[in-house]
């Protein structure tokens, strides 16, 4: 297989995402949600191996060439399981889905209280026993040190971009409150000097 038909095959999926599914982390049998999914790029090896896949987005443009990728890849798939949303306010039932994806969307929250928000509505649509991949901007491998707090949780990254930063407290506040443990050891990809990026895969206690 070439590079071309590899990319076609893969998309631009999070390559820290692709590990999981190389795992066999997430199943057909997955009603899976994209929090955040943007145009779909971490969904196109997913939709064209018949995953049950679901997305919202806060921009109705990237829905809307969700929906259009989606049904390139299926000509049959229910456009409708792509919903202009936020985050914070899913149009989904308590318990809808059994894994969640969550990639570079958290940390854009506004401030500390949004953050929860974000969190907590993710939590309320993801089942007991459900898997949350979790990827966003942190405070560890010392950055939260070299960063400069603009307003409560977010911080001026030493490469210039503004983002809300997961700490080590907030991090185990978050385990506790809505019962989450690890399923495999957390990852924090340092870029030196400018940003970390932490990688989490936990469950949702039954």
């Amino acid at each position: 297989m070439n590079i071309a038909e590899l990319n076609q095959l893969l998309g631009n999926i999070d390559i820290y995402l692709l590990d999981q599914v190389l795992k066999g982390r997430f199943g057909p049998e997955m009603r899976i949600l994209d929090a955040g999914c943007g145009e779909g790029r971490n969904l196109v090896y997913l939709i064209k191996s018949g995953f049950q896949v679901f997305g919202v987005d806060q921009n109705p443009t990237a829905v809307q060439m969700a929906r259009a990728y989606a049904r390139t890849l299926q000509p049959k798939y229910d456009l409708l399981r792509f919903q202009v949303a936020g985050v914070e306010d899913m149009p989904f039932h308590k318990g809808a889905f059994q894994a969640m994806i969550s990639s570079a969307v958290l940390h854009f929250a506004n401030d500390t209280v949004h953050f929860h928000q974000l969190f907590a509505e993710m939590m309320r649509v993801l089942e007991p026993g459900g898997i949350l991949f979790l990827r966003m901007t942190t405070g560890f491998a010392g950055m939260l040190e070299v960063s400069q707090e603009i307003k409560d949780g977010v911080y001026q990254l030493p490469d210039g971009s503004s983002r809300f930063l997961l700490t080590e407290n907030l991090l185990e506040e978050l385990m506790e409150v809505h019962h989450l443990v690890h399923l495999e050891s957390p990852k924090s990809v340092l870029v030196h000097g400018q940003r970390a990026m932490g990688v989490f895969v936990m469950q949702k206690l039954k």
